[in-house]
């Protein structure tokens, strides 16, 4: 029986192509900009993080997107994610990587937040990013860091997502069956 997940795959699919497009096109070029067209570390940060928040409210849509869709096709699957041992074992992988995606993801709008807060000209926000934990340069510098870790976990969920429709080839699934009723090399 064939059975279509078209609407799901599009959610998991176009919402990680955005999440990783997007934060990868925020380390390398909005990141890029900011820092040739501020003259001060102030104002790199603040131009830095002005395009950061015009991006965060699609970027959290598109985490949601990708979430709902893995969500529903690993629900749709679950059959398969059970009898087929290879599929198991890269669910379980990609549900740990997305985790740590969504972990750096956070992690990485704190960050910026403090960093937006503290360099702001207004000075209730800058008391209340002063406020936040840790102080602006080691924010800066784990937040340098972090925007190259989300795209590189998302860019292994891109990979794990290939593998996984390799795993859905009838001649994989087949040899998984094979497997399990004869093991080869028993």
């Amino acid at each position: 029986m064939s059975e279509t997940n078209t609407f799901l795959r599009s959610a998991h699919d176009l919402g990680l192509a955005a999440w990783f497009g997007g934060s990868l096109m925020g380390a390398v070029g909005l990141n890029g900009a900011a820092e040739a067209e501020g003259a001060t570390v102030k104002e790199t940060a603040r131009i830095a993080s002005a395009g950061w928040a015009k991006w965060s409210p699609v970027g959290a849509a598109a985490v949601v997107a990708h979430l709902v869709g893995g969500a529903g096709l690993l629900n749709a699957n679950k059959e398969r994610v059970a009898r087929q041992n290879s599929v198991a074992a890269s669910s379980a992988v990609k549900l740990a990587v997305t985790a740590a995606a969504l972990a750096a993801t956070a992690y990485t709008r704190i960050l910026g937040k403090k960093v937006d807060l503290t360099t702001s000209d207004d000075p209730d926000a800058r008391q209340i990013g002063e406020q936040a934990p840790g102080d602006l340069e080691t924010a800066q510098q784990h937040l340098t860091l972090m925007q190259w870790v989300v795209p590189s976990l998302t860019a292994g969920l891109v990979v794990l997502t290939a593998l996984q429709g390799e795993q859905q080839r009838p001649t994989r699934q087949t040899l998984e069956i094979l497997r399990r009723v004869a093991p080869f090399g028993a």
